[in-house]
């Protein structure tokens, strides 16, 4: 765990430094705004930081204020950061080939100011934008074909759903929302392939932000396999409370359903990272599975497919990309994963990976959607 904190907080401090030099060049026609300025970066900056090191020891609307804030930066962060490195590769080339005009090179500081005003409000813009995006919950469809096997159902009504990151951004009222929509498809099971918590469980429970995911309605339950944030703000403790909502919480193991298909849930692959435990192989799960019925395996991260290509499983259900939730950041899910969101086939298994119906970090979509996914699951002979 240490090494990831140590990776992010290097990377975190050097785009920081790259924006804020930047910046601090881009005013110096007008000193008196770097006070100013050096205030609202370094307040934004460490905001995050400073709500998660304090968390509930603080009252609950300085955390907000403080997670909000620090939140919103990391949208921020990532625009500015394109921007700059985008002028400052024109300014490589300009250096080379002299590409400015003279309306800026007469008046380069100038220039600066104004392009520094410019990509503020475009900035601002693109992400009001996307936090608008982010809160229209769009529900997909996917019909899908397994064997049927020694299973008693010809069909099933799946609603998949991941990654809602309750916290006092992603919040009650969002929770709210999401089980609404749920509750309208009908389903006969509802699969959550991880990352449901993001934030301290004593706050979720006290605030009552995850409570309505006990009023969620289908046939067969709910069944959840943990994701990476589960296991950052402590797995034991969120697990417990999801068991309390009434979610089944599958971890290394694989649970019968209606004596027709069954779900196995794996650990998230985060579970070394942040615990002495390494996770079961699929093989020695598959055990304790009678593999005369389909088996539908949730695991939160899309990655090592071919390790269930070749235990033949039906379908695998996942999350965790958000399909980079904000452009270009999708490009880069794309290269990692071989399914950044949607459906694969490889062989005999199917994959769907859900681009999730919350966000992390900032609450903004760019270049994806707020999914929650309607899957009708037909079991065939």
């Amino acid at each position: 765990m240490s090494l990831f904190f140590i990776i992010f907080f290097t990377v975190y401090t050097a785009l920081n430094y790259y924006i804020f030099i930047r910046g601090w060049q881009a005013i110096s026609l007008i000193p008196f705004l770097k006070p100013i300025y050096a205030v609202i970066f370094f307040f934004s900056a460490l905001a995050y930081i400073a709500a998660r090191i304090l968390n509930t020891n603080i009252p609950d609307l300085l955390y907000d204020t403080l997670l909000w804030t620090g939140s919103l930066w990391f949208a921020f962060m990532l625009y500015f950061f394109l921007f700059i490195l985008l002028f400052d590769i024109s300014r490589l080339l300009n250096h080379f080939f002299s590409i400015y005009p003279s309306f800026i090179t007469n008046n380069y500081q100038t220039a600066k100011f104004v392009t520094f005003i410019s990509v503020i409000l475009i900035t601002s813009i693109v992400i009001i934008a996307g936090y608008i995006n982010t809160r229209i919950i769009k529900i997909n469809y996917q019909e899908i074909e397994i064997p049927k096997k020694a299973s008693k159902l010809n069909e099933l009504n799946v609603v998949l759903v991941a990654d809602f990151h309750l916290t006092p951004v992603n919040n009650r009222g969002l929770c709210k929302s999401i089980v609404e929509k749920i509750n309208t498809l009908n389903a006969d099971i509802v699969l959550m392939p991880g990352d449901i918590l993001d934030d301290n469980i004593s706050m979720l429970k006290r605030r009552n932000i995850a409570k309505c995911l006990s009023e969620i309605k289908s046939k067969y339950g709910v069944f959840v396999s943990n994701g990476n944030h589960e296991f950052i703000i402590g797995v034991e403790e969120a697990d417990k409370y999801m068991n309390e909502l009434n979610l089944n919480v599958l971890r290394d193991s694989a649970f019968l359903v209606a004596n027709s298909f069954y779900i196995l849930g794996r650990e998230d692959r985060s579970i070394t990272s942040f615990t002495s435990k390494q996770r079961k192989s699929l093989k020695n799960i598959l055990n304790d599975v009678d593999r005369n019925f389909p088996v539908i395996i949730l695991d939160h991260t899309p990655s090592g497919l071919d390790e269930v290509v070749q235990g033949n499983i039906e379908l695998q259900l996942s999350g965790h990309t958000h399909h980079g939730q904000m452009f270009p950041l999708n490009l880069i899910t794309k290269m990692i994963y071989e399914v950044s969101w949607g459906y694969l086939k490889k062989d005999y298994t199917q994959f769907y990976v859900t681009c999730g119906v919350g966000t992390w970090g900032p609450p903004v979509r760019l270049g994806s959607d707020s999914e929650i996914v309607s899957m009708k699951i037909r079991f065939v002979d």
